[in-house]
């Protein structure tokens, strides 16, 4: 690497490179390629399914004709492979002729005529992590630009074949570059999944002040076991974890597998009501053309889409792990409500679990529940036990309205949440459930 480069990132790295764009106050949602297309470049012998122009037009036209929409889907994420193999003369990336003819502008068009968003990725090393080219230190501005001119949306930013300096460097300076743009751009940082995850090793307060949304961990992959894996290492986390999360910045846990090969319908409810608890950024990855029915249900929930875009931006927590196979989560929202989640590890029958919302530290009072996949609903008071029956890998998910407050003392850690100093007036105004 050029000496002279190196000096320049330095000297930027000493200035204030907040994000400071105003995206994604709640978690941003919509489809993203990977998951379902991976790298396929065979537009000759699968046309349909290869990573072209006409796949994310495909893919627009569903969320736009079929009401994904209207739901808050609009994000439409190329993943990698989109690119030539060679920049262009000028040195700019240029998408592969004969997979994106009309160029990545025409697309971003297309998009945006049906009232969508296009996402694009880049990479922090000299090759993405498909070996096409990358974007490193030297080229990120004109990059970042480029992007710009396209009229991109949307950056997911990788870290194959990079070093942890680069990394510290090149994320930061990249936030930067975006904000010099003009253009309002979500970034998607992949750095802390580079560097495991976790302080000290991951500074979470700078993350939140560069990017909108990270990748935290590994790829998920089309299987109940990688979802298992994902969510154990998030709730095993949270202390670490819980309190980077807040409008604007979004712990990233992956995609949504549902409607592909590797859930049950069982599983699906579950990972849709786990992201939710999270907070987590909802991006679909599989065949919108080919969705079933009963996949569609679970991704198109509105009451799951309400709770994971709750303007309050808090991420829930698990409270409960029983030996059972039962465990509680718990995510405070804003009109003095919660939602609640019972999930079973169970895989041999339905479990009828008992409890109390007081067991669950509720605080004493009358509650309504509404359960989000069946659409019943019930007023339970704090002290009364009720039964769950949760069937194997499944979940039973309540959203729960009641004149409780939660105590907002715990959700700040070291006397800060979302880079706010606690204050005890803050919590007449928040809902309060004692955990």
């Amino acid at each position: 690497m050029h000496v002279a480069v190196l000096l320049f990132a330095f000297a930027l790295t000493g200035t204030t490179l907040a994000l400071d764009n105003g995206l994604m106050r709640t978690p941003p949602m919509g489809w993203l390629a990977w998951e379902r297309y991976r790298c396929d470049i065979d537009c000759e012998n699968d046309p349909k399914n290869c990573i072209s122009e006409n796949l994310f037009m495909d893919m627009a036209d569903r969320l736009a004709e079929d009401g994904w929409k209207e739901l808050g889907y609009v994000y439409v994420n190329i993943d990698d492979c989109w690119s030539s193999k060679q920049r262009d003369d000028q040195g700019r990336l240029q998408p592969d002729p004969k997979r994106f003819p009309g160029g990545i502008k025409k697309l971003a068009h297309y998009l945006h005529n049906r009232g969508l968003k296009l996402g694009i990725y880049g990479d922090m090393g000299k090759l993405t992590c498909m070996a096409y080219p990358g974007t490193p230190l030297d080229k990120i501005e004109l990059d970042a630009q480029t992007f710009a001119d396209w009229e991109v949306d949307m950056l997911k930013y990788d870290g194959c074949y990079s070093n942890a300096m680069e990394q510290e460097l090149g994320y930061p300076l990249m936030s930067k570059a975006l904000n010099a743009t003009g253009r309002p751009i979500g970034y998607s940082c992949s750095w802390p999944a580079y560097q495991g995850g976790l302080p000290p090793k991951v500074n979470y307060t700078q993350l939140g002040e560069i990017c909108n949304l990270w990748r935290n961990y590994g790829d998920i992959q089309d299987s109940w076991d990688s979802v298992l894996n994902i969510v154990d290492w998030f709730f095993e986390n949270q202390d670490a974890l819980t309190p980077a999360a807040g409008p604007g910045r979004w712990n990233d846990p992956d995609m949504l597998i549902i409607g592909d090969f590797g859930l049950s319908m069982e599983q699906s409810r579950s990972q849709m009501a786990l992201w939710a608890i999270m907070a987590a950024p909802l991006f679909i990855s599989n065949d919108l053309r080919t969705i079933s029915s009963g996949a569609q249900s679970i991704l198109r929930n509105e009451m799951a889409i309400s709770i994971n875009q709750d303007a309050l931006g808090i991420q829930g927590r698990r409270i409960v792990k029983e030996k059972s196979g039962i465990e509680v989560f718990w995510r405070p929202l804003s009109k003095n409500a919660s939602a609640l989640l019972f999930f079973s590890r169970r895989t041999d029958m339905p479990y009828r679990y008992t409890t109390s919302l007081s067991k669950l530290s509720y605080t004493a009072g009358s509650y309504k529940v509404f359960n989000v996949f069946t659409d019943e609903t019930a007023s339970l008071k704090d002290s009364t036990e009720f039964v769950v029956s949760v069937n194997p890998t499944g979940v039973v998910m309540w959203y729960v309205s009641a004149p409780a407050k939660f105590n907002l003392r715990q959700f700040y850690q070291g006397g800060t949440l979302h880079g706010r100093v606690y204050d005890d007036r803050e919590e007449n105004a928040i809902p309060r459930v004692f955990l």
